[in-house]
């Protein structure tokens, strides 16, 4: 042509459009002749019931139709808020069950589980301590001969006597139960990889007869345990409160009173 004609972009980027029609045609030659429709559209929440819903609170503001468009964009809209509410709360609870103990670049500052369990042996010892003097202040009682009847004297006398039976009850069932143990012998562990049993659940269910030719294999399957997120109230708690819409809701401090 004696002028290019500045419209045609295709021209000047040196893009020939037929020979991409012959290449896309030769391409996608096995959908040629085939009808592709759409899928039906499953909405996410009961039509009807949905319905109902909407136009209870469309006549309060003066509205007496609603189409059927807008109960399907409702019932969309809210699976897809749906969504994104469990992704957030799903991502906020890995967060919460992630473990940096072997993490190189974090160190541990504090360890309350150790700091608990410290304070339990100093309250074991204490109380230890205390049952110590006040078992000696009962034997004093208990070998002390005054001939003075002394009513607390009576009293501690009575009490000692009932430790020392207590105390003597405690060894006689400690005895019966070693003994027990030593006539029953040490325990033999299941052995979860022999032929023909499954374990479901963590029990062990033994196949027989018919069942075990069919079931039974050479070495048992491990099947991998499922990890399973556990999403609590608090993880819940803490997406409200980061959220703009729901930060200052009456739903959150609801939520914060249980």
């Amino acid at each position: 042509r004696d002028d290019d004609d500045i419209n045609d972009v295709a021209s000047m980027a040196g893009v020939n459009l037929n020979e991409e029609s012959a290449r896309i045609m030769a391409t996608n030659s096995d959908l040629v002749g085939t009808q592709i429709q759409s899928c039906k559209d499953e909405p996410f929440l009961a039509a009807i019931p949905l319905h109902k819903r909407i136009l209870e609170m469309a006549k309060k503001l003066g509205i007496t139709d609603v189409p059927a468009e807008v109960v399907t964009f409702i019932s969309h809209a809210t699976q897809n808020r749906l969504r994104t509410v469990i992704e957030k709360v799903t991502v906020i609870t890995q967060h919460r069950m992630e473990s940096h103990k072997d993490d190189e670049w974090y160190e541990q500052a504090t360890d309350v589980r150790s700091q608990l369990k410290f304070f339990e042996q100093l309250e074991r010892l204490e109380k230890q301590r205390k049952d110590e003097q006040e078992r000696e202040i009962l034997l004093k009682a208990a070998k002390s001969r005054s001939r003075q009847e002394d009513p607390e004297q009576a009293r501690l006398k009575q009490k000692a006597k009932e430790m020392q039976q207590q105390e003597l009850a405690q060894m006689r069932q400690r005895d019966a139960n070693l003994t027990a143990l030593a006539a029953i012998g040490p325990r033999k562990k299941r052995k979860l990889d022999s032929p023909g049993l499954l374990t479901i659940g963590g029990e062990g269910l033994s196949v027989s007869g018919g069942s075990q030719a069919g079931l039974g294999t050479p070495s048992s399957r491990q099947y991998a345990r499922q990890k399973i997120t556990r999403v609590n109230l608090r993880d819940f708690i803490f997406y409200m409160e980061q959220e703009r819409e729901t930060s200052h809701s009456l739903l959150l401090y609801r939520a914060l009173l249980k």
